[in-house]
């Protein structure tokens, strides 16, 4: 008998859901399978530490298509659960760097991810993962 992984939930937090189902096909896959890697514990070929956080409790999920970047961003940092923060087109052409509005809005989400794992799943404490 095959023994299946064990699948944390995914989370969507704000919009991030809608936008990543706005992305190009090839994308779309990308970051589901790095989102599924990260609910079975592991950790895609694409995704790595976004800079600006603690640790590597929260990814970035970088895909390139046609020209263009894609982002999204997760965390494991809640507990047995993954919380898909945000998903974004980078415009910028000069520089890898994320934006600053985009570094404040995922700490705004990560926040508001935060206060819906305490009220769902517990007593909000998070795992370390570094």
């Amino acid at each position: 008998m095959v023994e299946l992984p064990n699948v944390k939930p995914l989370e969507w937090v704000g919009n991030t859901r809608r936008v990543v189902q706005e992305f190009p096909k090839d994308v779309r896959g990308i970051v589901g399978q790095a989102l599924y890697a990260a609910q079975i514990g592991m950790k895609h070929h694409n995704a790595k530490p976004l800079k600006g956080f603690v640790g590597s409790s929260v990814v970035e999920i970088v895909a390139d298509f046609d020209r263009d970047t894609y982002r999204a961003v997760d965390t494991v940092k809640l507990k047995d659960v993954v919380y898909a923060l945000h998903a974004f087109q980078k415009k910028s052409k000069t520089g890898i760097t994320t934006p600053k509005k985009e570094i404040d809005l995922i700490k705004q989400r990560l926040k508001k991810a935060a206060r819906h794992y305490k009220e769902h799943y517990g007593t909000g404490k998070s795992e370390r993962t570094n």
